[in-house]
């Protein structure tokens, strides 16, 4: 269960890592090839993100990529769907 301090306050991103700073002072980083739809597309549309689920995801309406705290917090890439784009 995600706690209020787990929500996301900013996100930034290289050619090569994704990094996420928590309310709770923390910062997530994880390659940005975890996530293949963000690391297929360029970086103006990687800029264009919004916080969601309540604060605890991150949503990239020019990518349809959604990104959860809690997966990021655990360790999991996002799974590819179907085997290829």
């Amino acid at each position: 269960m995600p706690t209020p301090g787990e929500r996301v306050k900013d996100v930034r991103m290289t050619d090569d890592t994704l990094s996420v700073d928590l309310l709770d002072g923390r910062t997530i980083s994880v390659p940005l090839a975890w996530s293949w739809r963000l690391s297929e597309e360029t970086s103006e549309q990687r800029r264009n993100w919004r916080i969601a689920r309540g604060g605890y995801g991150i949503h990239w309406p020019d990518v349809d990529e959604d990104i959860g705290v809690r997966g990021m917090l655990d360790g999991r890439p996002a799974p590819r769907r179907g085997g290829n784009r």
